[in-house]
């Protein structure tokens, strides 16, 4: 075994390492290729602080990672089932080097009993911040009609950055003045490797303005396609759109051979949609 700190040629051997860890134990689907991937690909990832995830190899692939979710202060931290033994080092190494100025926390399922048990011996505390994965077979045509007006299209966060961005601004409720939105910093949009555009189902109206969009993460020879993000601008909320956009995006996982969706959010709206709560986490923090 050998640790190494991150690097960029090491990013397909994450993503491997992500796809293998999830699909041999289904608890830590809160983790995956795709989340990983969205996140590094996000204007607000600072790629300076990247080689502070740590990685433990063995014959040239991953066998064990520490991540810092987006920011320091929250984190990932995994091993492949036959490295259990490993999990206390990387726990320690996430503490040391990933932690913020209010300490470190981790989700770990509910049900994951021994990473519950390593993490209380490193000295984490279970916390009130919880969160949820909900799936959905993937298992019958699923269709919903757009609202009169809209059309779908296919949108890429590098050549379509900047509808893209104005619509999460105004879908993720910072407003709707486009001239604030215009004065604020626009980080230059970053190429996801895996990224498959036919997967970025948005709605366009009339004009070819994005109102509406979801995108999935799906890698052909796995099981699972990753929602995220879904929002609509406010002025066509409760009309169906997003409905729409996401069910068209699961047709089209579901013909790549995708079985399940999921999605990290316990929103009522997902439930509607048919997602059933899967999985259940609970922080733990160590100041």
């Amino acid at each position: 075994m050998q640790f190494k700190r991150y690097t960029n040629e090491d990013y397909n051997a994450v993503c491997d390492f992500l796809i293998a860890f999830c699909s041999r134990d289904g608890r830590r689907l809160n983790w995956n290729w795709g989340r990983f991937e969205w996140m590094v690909g996000h204007p607000e990832f600072d790629q300076s602080q990247a080689s502070s995830i740590g990685l433990w190899m063995e014959d040239g692939r991953v066998i064990g990672a520490a991540i810092y979710d987006m920011y320091f202060g929250e984190a990932f931290c995994g091993v492949l089932p036959e490295y259990e033994a490993l999990y206390p080092e990387v726990l320690d190494y996430a503490y040391r080097e990933l932690k913020d100025e209010a300490g470190l926390g981790i989700a770990i399922c509910d049900e994951d009993w021994k990473q519950i048990a390593a993490a209380k011996a490193a000295g984490f505390v279970r916390a009130e911040q919880t969160e949820t994965l909900m799936t959905l077979a993937l298992d019958r045509p699923r269709a919903a009609r757009l609202p009169e007006g809209l059309s779908f299209a296919e949108l890429d966060p590098t050549k379509d950055a900047e509808a893209l961005q104005w619509l999460f601004w105004q879908g993720f409720d910072h407003g709707t003045d486009r001239t604030e939105f215009e004065h604020t910093e626009q980080v230059p949009a970053r190429p996801r490797p895996h990224f498959n555009r036919h997967l970025s189902v948005a709605a366009v109206n009339a004009a070819g303005e994005p109102v509406s969009c979801c995108c999935l993460w799906f890698r052909e020879g796995t099981d699972d396609a990753y929602v995220e993000p879904v929002c609509t601008i406010p002025s066509y909320r409760g009309r169906g759109a997003a409905k729409a956009v996401i069910f068209e995006a699961l047709r089209r996982a579901e013909a790549l051979g995708a079985k399940r969706a999921c999605v990290l959010s316990d929103m009522e709206f997902y439930k509607k949609l048919g997602f059933v709560p899967k999985w259940h986490y609970t922080f733990y923090w160590k100041a």
